[in-house]
């Protein structure tokens, strides 16, 4: 009995020490990300089973935290892969040479806007979260008020201090929604919408979820935020509706991108090619109404009808090379209702 026990012992022993062996001889990938910390498990799961080789290893701050540090390192990359940050972002990165090329097997597939169609392309569209109006419906009836269709419905002087938006440098949500007023209005338009809703602000939150969350809770009347947080929070029973304003909603696509000089390209690359695969998609699809595979859409119950169409025809590019033009003159207008950040 106690030698079987031991030989049972040392067999024990030997599965765990191959098993810790395999883990040590896997190459740990550094990814930097945007993502929502709640979908960082199931990405990392999904990577790790499609590419066993590989460990992911997270370094996850908001959109504006992330662009400003991987600039802030461009002499010296400290990521190899950037996966779920804002398109927009990357074209910054890719035109300061920050990105290697790389064609995922599978893109050819993929909706025609959510892929970087050149001869050497760099980056990979994931999904895509729009900028819409979140209103609590039951504080707007007990005000007398009806619900805004529009986003110049914001400017009326009932809404003072009843709105809060994210703060476009810290947020994506936030910069895509400065964008897009200033691609549809004009930017002497734009500006002047700006300078009106500013009076109707009672502050800019570091987080394009939060404004909505707020508005749910009763806290605000109107949080403008991400689409899906919106429908989250009305699935939970939150009095709130989510509108799709008149004139048109910015958007903004998740994507991802090999970081020019990694020394695991081959790896890099097999996360590519599962970033673009359909079953990313279909994980993807469990945040996000609107992916790049056409067939994975998955508009979940009380997504607001028409969103796609209301879609503006976003510059990409000009987001990207007119982003620290536009935070300068949005910061010299409008931080003195910043919240603190956390």
């Amino acid at each position: 009995m106690k030698t079987g026990l031991k030989l049972g012992v040392a067999i024990g022993a030997l599965a765990l020490a191959a098993t810790a062996g395999q883990v040590d001889a896997r190459t740990a990938l550094t990814v930097y990300t945007a993502l929502e910390n709640d979908q960082l498990g199931p990405f990392k799961a999904a990577i790790e089973e499609a590419v066993p080789d590989v460990e992911v290893v997270w370094v996850r701050d908001s959109t504006g935290v992330i662009t400003a540090r991987f600039l802030a390192e461009a002499d010296n990359p400290q990521a190899d892969i950037v996966l779920g940050l804002a398109v927009s972002s990357l074209m910054m990165f890719d035109e300061a040479g920050l990105l290697a090329s790389y064609a995922p097997a599978g893109a050819d597939e993929l909706k025609p806007q959510f892929a970087d169609r050149r001869d050497e392309p760099t980056w990979l569209g994931m999904d895509a979260y729009v900028g819409v109006i979140c209103y609590n419906t039951a504080m707007g009836e007990a005000m007398g008020l009806e619900t805004p269709t529009s986003w110049a419905d914001l400017l009326a002087p009932e809404f003072e201090g009843q709105i809060v938006m994210p703060h476009p440098a810290s947020s994506g949500t936030g910069y895509l929604t400065v964008a897009a007023w200033l691609q549809l209005m004009g930017e002497d338009d734009g500006w002047d919408f700006m300078d009106g809703l500013h009076q109707n602000i009672a502050g800019y939150l570091h987080s394009g979820s939060a404004p909505c969350v707020q508005a749910a809770r009763g806290e605000r009347l109107v949080g403008i935020a991400l689409d899906m947080r919106g429908v989250q929070e009305q699935a939970m029973g939150a009095p709130l509706e989510v509108v799709i304003p008149s004139e048109g909603v910015g958007w903004e696509m998740e994507a991802a991108a090999i970081v020019e000089g990694t020394d695991h390209m081959d790896l890099a690359q097999q996360v590519m090619d599962w970033a673009a695969s359909r079953e990313a998609n279909d994980l993807y699809q469990e945040t996000y109404a609107i992916v790049a595979h056409p067939d994975a859409d998955n508009y979940p119950d009380g997504y607001p009808a028409g969103v796609e169409e209301a879609l503006i025809d976003n510059d990409f590019g000009w987001m990207a090379a007119n982003r620290d033009r536009v935070l300068e003159e949005w910061a010299s207008r409008y931080e003195a209702k910043a919240a603190p950040r956390d």
